[in-house]
């Protein structure tokens, strides 16, 4: 298994949460999100592209239209101070702050941390948030730990 290939040395996993597709195509179906926090020695850029890889491995072409429906997508938010703005590798994710459906999973593992490059907290991005939060729904909590 590719993910085997990263040798995690610690995973912990944000809630479930659904969400509808905004400027989708009509009749895809919602999205579900959630975040993982990976320790491992890769590097960014390794971990990276073992996220594509796992991408491509589920069936998510190379190139899709924008807001197309897609069986996964794997993001790396951030690492550690790591930072890049290199095209292929942005991190921490330049729009983390600006999704509820990012913040809200992240908040439920890491609501103290302070992204490098940014002055508030997770839990702030997310307090801050104009829009419905009735728009991310919970779906569990524990879904890791139901197999």
């Amino acid at each position: 298994m590719l993910v085997e290939r990263v040798q995690p040395k610690a995973i912990i996993a944000g809630a479930l949460y659904e969400t509808d597709p905004v400027d989708c195509a009509p009749g895809t179906q919602a999205f579900l999100n959630s975040v993982f926090e990976i320790q491992t020695s890769c590097t960014p850029q390794e971990l990276h592209a073992h996220l594509q890889a796992i991408e491509q491995a589920m069936g998510r072409p190379n190139d899709r239209e924008k807001n197309s429906p897609r069986s996964l997508d794997l993001d790396l938010l951030y690492a550690g101070d790591f930072v890049s703005h290199d095209p292929v590798l942005i991190v921490p994710h330049p729009r983390l702050h600006l999704r509820r459906f990012v913040l809200q999973p992240l908040a439920d593992i890491r609501p103290a941390l302070t992204l490098p490059g940014h002055q508030l907290s997770i839990a702030r991005y997310l307090a801050a948030l104009q829009d419905d939060p009735t728009e991310v729904r919970l779906v569990t909590k524990d879904w890791m730990k139901n197999g």
